[in-house]
Protein backbone atom coordinates (compact mmCIF):
# COMPACT_ATOMS: atom_id res chain seq x y z
CA UNK A 1 0.00 0.00 0.00
CA UNK A 2 3.01 2.41 0.84
CA UNK A 3 4.64 1.76 -2.81
CA UNK A 4 1.52 2.59 -4.41
CA UNK A 5 0.79 5.47 -2.30
CA UNK A 6 4.13 6.86 -3.35
CA UNK A 7 3.11 5.80 -6.94
CA UNK A 8 0.08 8.11 -6.64
CA UNK A 9 1.90 10.96 -5.48
CA UNK A 10 4.42 11.31 -7.58
CA UNK A 11 2.36 10.95 -10.54
CA UNK A 12 -0.69 13.39 -9.38
CA UNK A 13 -3.45 10.73 -10.39
CA UNK A 14 -4.71 7.82 -10.01
CA UNK A 15 -4.79 7.48 -13.65
CA UNK A 16 -1.20 8.08 -14.12
CA UNK A 17 -0.29 5.88 -11.53
CA UNK A 18 -2.55 2.67 -13.11
CA UNK A 19 -0.96 3.22 -16.12
CA UNK A 20 3.03 3.06 -14.59
CA UNK A 21 1.87 0.07 -13.02
CA UNK A 22 -0.13 -1.98 -14.82
CA UNK A 23 -3.08 -2.13 -12.30
CA UNK A 24 -6.45 -1.09 -12.56
CA UNK A 25 -7.83 3.14 -11.47
CA UNK A 26 -10.05 1.69 -9.04
CA UNK A 27 -7.48 -1.28 -7.08
CA UNK A 28 -5.69 1.67 -6.75
CA UNK A 29 -8.45 3.75 -5.12
CA UNK A 30 -9.17 0.49 -2.63
CA UNK A 31 -5.56 0.30 -1.52
CA UNK A 32 -5.04 3.85 -0.63
CA UNK A 33 -8.35 4.08 0.96
CA UNK A 34 -7.33 1.09 3.00
CA UNK A 35 -4.12 2.92 3.93
CA UNK A 36 -5.90 6.31 5.06
CA UNK A 37 -8.32 4.53 6.80
CA UNK A 38 -5.29 2.35 9.23
CA UNK A 39 -3.87 5.92 9.10
CA UNK A 40 -6.97 8.01 10.55
CA UNK A 41 -6.75 10.63 8.00
CA UNK A 42 -6.69 11.42 4.18
CA UNK A 43 -3.66 11.65 2.61
CA UNK A 44 -4.69 12.94 -0.82
CA UNK A 45 -7.26 15.66 -1.35
CA UNK A 46 -8.99 14.42 -4.60
CA UNK A 47 -9.72 16.92 -7.68
CA UNK A 48 -10.89 17.19 -11.36
CA UNK A 49 -7.22 17.59 -12.22
CA UNK A 50 -5.52 14.80 -10.10
CA UNK A 51 -4.77 14.41 -6.55
CA UNK A 52 -2.78 16.41 -3.94
CA UNK A 53 -1.32 15.46 -1.03
CA UNK A 54 -2.48 16.86 2.44
CA UNK A 55 -0.75 17.96 5.09
CA UNK A 56 -0.42 14.72 6.87
CA UNK A 57 0.06 12.89 3.48
CA UNK A 58 3.16 15.18 2.64
CA UNK A 59 4.62 13.80 6.13
CA UNK A 60 3.64 10.75 5.24
CA UNK A 61 5.11 10.84 1.94
CA UNK A 62 8.75 11.90 3.32
CA UNK A 63 8.63 8.99 5.72
CA UNK A 64 8.21 5.98 3.06
CA UNK A 65 10.32 7.60 1.02
CA UNK A 66 12.88 7.43 3.43
CA UNK A 67 11.72 3.41 3.79
CA UNK A 68 12.06 3.02 0.11
CA UNK A 69 15.19 4.37 -0.22
CA UNK A 70 16.38 1.98 2.71
CA UNK A 71 14.62 -1.03 0.99
CA UNK A 72 16.92 -0.41 -2.02
CA UNK A 73 20.25 0.37 -0.14
CA UNK A 74 19.49 -3.05 1.28
CA UNK A 75 18.90 -4.93 -2.25
CA UNK A 76 21.95 -3.34 -3.81
CA UNK A 77 24.07 -4.43 -0.61
CA UNK A 78 22.99 -7.93 -0.88
CA UNK A 79 23.39 -7.96 -4.87
CA UNK A 80 27.15 -6.51 -4.14
CA UNK A 81 27.60 -9.26 -1.98
CA UNK A 82 26.30 -12.15 -4.36
CA UNK A 83 28.77 -14.61 -5.63
CA UNK A 84 30.96 -13.80 -9.36
CA UNK A 85 29.12 -13.88 -11.95
CA UNK A 86 26.03 -15.49 -10.86
CA UNK A 87 22.24 -14.45 -10.89
CA UNK A 88 20.26 -12.30 -12.43
CA UNK A 89 20.31 -9.16 -14.54
CA UNK A 90 16.92 -6.72 -15.70
CA UNK A 91 18.18 -5.17 -18.55
CA UNK A 92 15.42 -2.71 -19.57
CA UNK A 93 15.29 -1.38 -23.50
CA UNK A 94 13.00 -0.37 -25.64
CA UNK A 95 10.91 -2.61 -28.11
CA UNK A 96 12.73 -2.78 -31.69
CA UNK A 97 16.52 -2.30 -30.35
CA UNK A 98 15.54 -5.07 -28.05
CA UNK A 99 13.88 -7.76 -30.22
CA UNK A 100 15.86 -7.19 -33.32
CA UNK A 101 19.25 -5.71 -32.04
CA UNK A 102 20.02 -7.30 -28.97
CA UNK A 103 18.20 -10.77 -29.32
CA UNK A 104 20.12 -11.72 -32.12
CA UNK A 105 23.40 -11.11 -30.26
CA UNK A 106 22.37 -13.16 -27.44
CA UNK A 107 24.49 -16.30 -28.61
CA UNK A 108 27.38 -14.46 -27.90
CA UNK A 109 26.40 -13.45 -24.39
CA UNK A 110 25.23 -16.75 -23.37
CA UNK A 111 28.70 -18.82 -23.94
CA UNK A 112 30.57 -16.21 -21.99
CA UNK A 113 27.60 -15.90 -18.66
CA UNK A 114 26.89 -19.63 -18.46
CA UNK A 115 25.70 -18.66 -14.89
CA UNK A 116 23.69 -15.44 -15.39
CA UNK A 117 20.35 -15.49 -16.34
CA UNK A 118 19.05 -12.21 -18.44
CA UNK A 119 15.68 -10.57 -17.58
CA UNK A 120 15.54 -8.67 -21.12
CA UNK A 121 12.58 -6.43 -20.80
CA UNK A 122 11.20 -4.73 -23.63
CA UNK A 123 8.97 -2.06 -23.69
CA UNK A 124 8.05 1.69 -25.00
CA UNK A 125 7.87 2.98 -21.67
CA UNK A 126 11.29 3.99 -19.88
CA UNK A 127 12.45 2.09 -16.73
CA UNK A 128 12.47 3.85 -13.76
CA UNK A 129 16.27 2.62 -12.34
CA UNK A 130 15.74 4.62 -8.89
CA UNK A 131 12.63 2.26 -8.15
CA UNK A 132 14.80 -0.60 -9.40
CA UNK A 133 12.85 -1.21 -11.97
CA UNK A 134 15.85 -2.97 -13.43
CA UNK A 135 19.22 -2.93 -13.16
CA UNK A 136 20.84 -1.49 -16.43
CA UNK A 137 18.83 0.77 -19.03
CA UNK A 138 18.92 1.06 -23.08
CA UNK A 139 16.81 4.31 -24.15
CA UNK A 140 16.61 6.93 -26.27
CA UNK A 141 15.78 9.54 -23.71
CA UNK A 142 18.31 10.86 -21.72
CA UNK A 143 17.76 10.51 -18.03
CA UNK A 144 18.31 13.29 -15.71
CA UNK A 145 18.92 12.04 -12.48
CA UNK A 146 22.36 12.54 -11.23
CA UNK A 147 22.50 9.59 -9.46
CA UNK A 148 22.70 7.67 -12.55
CA UNK A 149 25.88 6.54 -14.61
CA UNK A 150 24.78 7.58 -17.88
CA UNK A 151 26.84 7.30 -21.09
CA UNK A 152 26.25 7.72 -24.78
CA UNK A 153 26.07 4.33 -26.99
CA UNK A 154 25.55 5.65 -30.52
CA UNK A 155 22.66 6.93 -32.64
CA UNK A 156 19.69 6.08 -34.57
CA UNK A 157 18.94 7.61 -37.71
CA UNK A 158 15.95 7.44 -39.12
CA UNK A 159 14.69 7.45 -42.75
CA UNK A 160 11.74 6.21 -44.78
CA UNK A 161 11.65 2.28 -46.09
CA UNK A 162 9.37 0.20 -48.14
CA UNK A 163 9.81 -3.46 -49.13
CA UNK A 164 9.86 -4.58 -52.94
CA UNK A 165 6.54 -6.30 -52.69
CA UNK A 166 5.08 -3.04 -51.47
CA UNK A 167 7.29 -0.88 -54.33
CA UNK A 168 6.20 -3.62 -57.09
CA UNK A 169 2.17 -3.47 -56.25
CA UNK A 170 2.26 0.79 -55.91
CA UNK A 171 5.41 2.60 -57.03
CA UNK A 172 8.20 4.15 -55.28
CA UNK A 173 7.93 7.63 -54.84
CA UNK A 174 11.09 9.95 -55.87
CA UNK A 175 9.98 12.27 -53.74
CA UNK A 176 7.57 13.73 -50.47
CA UNK A 177 5.06 15.67 -53.46
CA UNK A 178 4.66 12.03 -55.15
CA UNK A 179 3.42 10.39 -52.24
CA UNK A 180 -0.27 10.73 -53.46
CA UNK A 181 -1.68 7.57 -53.79
CA UNK A 182 0.81 5.71 -51.84
CA UNK A 183 0.09 4.05 -48.51
CA UNK A 184 1.72 4.73 -45.02
CA UNK A 185 2.74 2.70 -41.42
CA UNK A 186 2.51 5.30 -39.21
CA UNK A 187 3.89 4.50 -35.17
CA UNK A 188 1.63 5.71 -32.10
CA UNK A 189 2.93 5.99 -28.49
CA UNK A 190 2.02 7.44 -25.43
CA UNK A 191 5.05 10.05 -25.11
CA UNK A 192 4.43 10.40 -28.79
CA UNK A 193 8.41 10.03 -29.40
CA UNK A 194 7.67 8.73 -32.92
CA UNK A 195 5.06 11.06 -33.44
CA UNK A 196 7.75 13.75 -33.36
CA UNK A 197 10.02 11.66 -35.82
CA UNK A 198 7.11 11.73 -38.26
CA UNK A 199 7.26 15.77 -37.57
CA UNK A 200 11.10 16.09 -38.01
CA UNK A 201 11.30 14.10 -41.23
CA UNK A 202 7.80 15.55 -43.12
CA UNK A 203 7.45 19.71 -43.56
CA UNK A 204 3.61 18.62 -43.06
CA UNK A 205 1.86 15.90 -41.16
CA UNK A 206 0.97 12.87 -43.88
CA UNK A 207 -2.96 13.43 -44.53
CA UNK A 208 -5.34 10.69 -42.60
CA UNK A 209 -6.82 8.95 -45.98
CA UNK A 210 -2.86 8.18 -46.21
CA UNK A 211 -1.96 6.26 -43.06
CA UNK A 212 -2.92 2.41 -43.63
CA UNK A 213 -1.36 1.09 -40.27
CA UNK A 214 -0.97 2.74 -37.11
CA UNK A 215 0.84 0.22 -34.99
CA UNK A 216 1.52 0.99 -31.19
CA UNK A 217 5.11 -0.52 -30.68
CA UNK A 218 8.51 -0.95 -32.92
CA UNK A 219 8.04 -4.59 -34.00
CA UNK A 220 4.80 -4.43 -35.11
CA UNK A 221 5.82 -1.39 -37.17
CA UNK A 222 8.78 -2.99 -38.25
CA UNK A 223 6.88 -6.37 -39.52
CA UNK A 224 4.29 -4.34 -41.41
CA UNK A 225 6.47 -2.67 -43.58
CA UNK A 226 8.79 -5.21 -44.14
CA UNK A 227 5.61 -7.47 -45.38
CA UNK A 228 4.21 -4.29 -47.43
CA UNK A 229 1.53 -3.16 -45.26
CA UNK A 230 2.94 0.43 -46.46
CA UNK A 231 5.90 3.05 -46.62
CA UNK A 232 7.01 3.90 -42.79
CA UNK A 233 9.58 5.30 -40.97
CA UNK A 234 12.64 3.23 -39.75
CA UNK A 235 16.17 3.12 -37.96
CA UNK A 236 18.48 2.33 -40.96
CA UNK A 237 19.95 -0.57 -38.88
CA UNK A 238 17.05 -2.22 -39.86
CA UNK A 239 18.39 -2.41 -43.32
CA UNK A 240 20.99 -4.84 -41.65
CA UNK A 241 18.13 -7.08 -39.86
CA UNK A 242 16.10 -7.10 -43.49
CA UNK A 243 18.26 -6.42 -45.95
CA UNK A 244 15.85 -6.24 -48.72
CA UNK A 245 14.29 -3.49 -47.44
CA UNK A 246 14.79 -0.40 -49.83
CA UNK A 247 15.34 2.97 -48.61
CA UNK A 248 13.44 5.80 -49.84
CA UNK A 249 15.24 9.39 -50.12
CA UNK A 250 12.13 11.35 -50.05
CA UNK A 251 13.19 13.20 -46.87
CA UNK A 252 16.35 13.92 -44.60
CA UNK A 253 16.85 11.40 -41.93
CA UNK A 254 16.19 12.45 -38.38
CA UNK A 255 18.38 11.67 -35.30
CA UNK A 256 17.46 9.86 -31.63
CA UNK A 257 21.05 9.28 -29.56
CA UNK A 258 20.90 5.71 -27.73
CA UNK A 259 21.73 5.84 -24.21
CA UNK A 260 22.75 3.20 -21.28
CA UNK A 261 22.43 3.87 -17.66
CA UNK A 262 22.45 2.46 -14.31
CA UNK A 263 23.55 2.83 -10.99
CA UNK A 264 27.19 4.20 -10.07
CA UNK A 265 28.33 1.23 -7.88
CA UNK A 266 26.88 -1.30 -10.61
CA UNK A 267 30.38 -1.61 -12.17
CA UNK A 268 31.47 -3.37 -8.90
CA UNK A 269 28.89 -6.46 -9.38
CA UNK A 270 30.64 -8.94 -11.82
CA UNK A 271 27.31 -9.81 -13.76
CA UNK A 272 26.51 -6.31 -13.98
CA UNK A 273 29.71 -5.18 -15.01
CA UNK A 274 29.63 -8.20 -17.86
CA UNK A 275 25.86 -6.94 -19.19
CA UNK A 276 27.05 -3.14 -19.31
CA UNK A 277 30.32 -3.99 -21.21
CA UNK A 278 28.33 -6.80 -23.42
CA UNK A 279 25.61 -3.83 -24.16
CA UNK A 280 27.85 -1.37 -24.80
CA UNK A 281 30.13 -3.70 -27.43
CA UNK A 282 26.63 -4.48 -29.48
CA UNK A 283 25.95 -0.85 -30.30
CA UNK A 284 30.04 -0.37 -30.97
CA UNK A 285 29.54 2.66 -33.55
CA UNK A 286 33.41 2.00 -35.00
CA UNK A 287 31.53 -1.69 -35.81
CA UNK A 288 28.10 -0.81 -36.42
CA UNK A 289 28.20 2.37 -38.79
CA UNK A 290 24.58 2.66 -38.53
CA UNK A 291 25.22 4.10 -35.04
CA UNK A 292 27.81 6.72 -36.06
CA UNK A 293 27.25 10.10 -35.09
CA UNK A 294 27.87 10.87 -38.88
CA UNK A 295 24.62 9.68 -41.03
CA UNK A 296 25.89 6.54 -43.45
CA UNK A 297 23.23 5.88 -46.03
CA UNK A 298 22.31 1.95 -46.02
CA UNK A 299 23.51 1.85 -49.46
CA UNK A 300 27.01 2.09 -48.18
CA UNK A 301 26.84 -0.38 -44.97
CA UNK A 302 28.96 -2.55 -46.76
CA UNK A 303 31.89 -0.75 -46.92
CA UNK A 304 31.83 1.03 -44.32
CA UNK A 305 31.74 -2.06 -42.53
CA UNK A 306 34.51 -3.66 -44.70
CA UNK A 307 36.78 -0.11 -43.95
CA UNK A 308 36.13 -0.27 -40.20
CA UNK A 309 37.55 -4.11 -40.10
CA UNK A 310 41.14 -2.80 -41.79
Amino acid sequence: AAHIFLEVARCGSFRAAADKLGQSVNALRRRVGELERRMGFPLFLRRITGVQLTGEGAAVSDAALQMEEASFGLIKACDASGRDNEGEVTLAITDGLGAYWLAPRLRDFQPANPKLLLNMTCAMKSADLMRMEADVAVRLDRPQSSDLKISKLGRLHLMFFAAPAYIEAHGRPASLSDVAGHRFVVQSDDKGQWRESEKKLLPVPLPESLIAVRPNISSANFLSIIHGAGIGILPTYAHTVSPELVPLDIAPPYELDIWITYHAGAKKIARLRQTIEWVTRCFDPRSNPWFRDDFVHPRKFKPAVQKAAQ
